[in-house]
């Protein structure tokens, strides 16, 4: 095992929307339970919940419209530049609602983490509770995982699972699978900054050990 940093890691945040996955990560910095500091709150929409959070937590915000930039490429260029400028050890990908181009992904390789709100590698992309119900899944959860080039393909750090109840709606299990995102999600990260996990070409490593596919499980709740 890797002895932790001295250092609190530096992370940089992306995010579009309500920021509760953000919130979980300023609660985590200020109780001391994750080594790290939020160096910038970065968002792709202007006026979003996600900023006021960070505000509130007097982290600095910054706002890249991606309305303003003729294609994706030259947007995922200009959120290189600005996020480089903040010299990140982890880029956190937190309901940013953009797909990135595999420059960019490649260019954080090893240190850019997403959640997602399934149990990869089922139901990738988009409304993913109503397609759990959907398929009658026993159950459903959420995966914190590297980013690779390819959409939520990279390897799995740590899965929760939460059970699909007879009426449950998209709503109510997003809920449930929330509260479970806003646990996985800073463990993970906390792990990474302790110099735990790593990618590597044969996947995520965490204390020396090859994680499974499925990555760490994590208690039902």
């Amino acid at each position: 095992m890797n002895i932790a940093s001295s250092s609190p890691k530096k992370i940089v945040i992306l995010i579009s929307g309500s920021g509760s996955n953000l919130q979980a990560f300023i609660d985590a910095v200020c109780d001391h339970s994750l080594p790290a500091t939020i160096a910038v709150v970065i968002s792709n929409k202007p006026s979003v919940k996600g900023l006021e959070r960070a505000a509130q937590a007097r982290i600095p915000t910054a706002v890249l419209d991606h309305k303003n930039f003729q294609d994706r490429d030259s947007f995922d260029s200009a959120l290189i530049t600005l996020i480089d400028s903040y010299k990140p050890d982890a880029v956190i990908l937190a309901g940013f609602m953009r797909i990135l181009g595999a420059e960019f992904v490649n260019h954080y390789l090893g240190k850019l983490f997403n959640i997602h709100p399934s149990l990869l590698p089922r139901h990738p992309g988009l409304h993913t509770h109503q397609r759990a119900i959907d398929a009658q899944d026993k159950e459903h959860g959420a995966t914190v995982h590297f980013v690779v080039p390819e959409l939520d393909a990279g390897p799995i750090i740590i899965q929760a699972r939460v059970p699909v109840l007879e009426d449950d709606d998209a709503d109510t299990l997003a809920k449930r699978v929330l509260i479970e995102e806003h646990q996985i999600y800073p463990l993970a990260i906390k792990w990474f900054c302790e110099n735990r996990l790593a990618l590597t070409n044969d996947g995520a490593i965490l204390d020396g050990k090859l994680l499974p596919a499925s990555g760490v499980p994590f208690k039902l709740s």
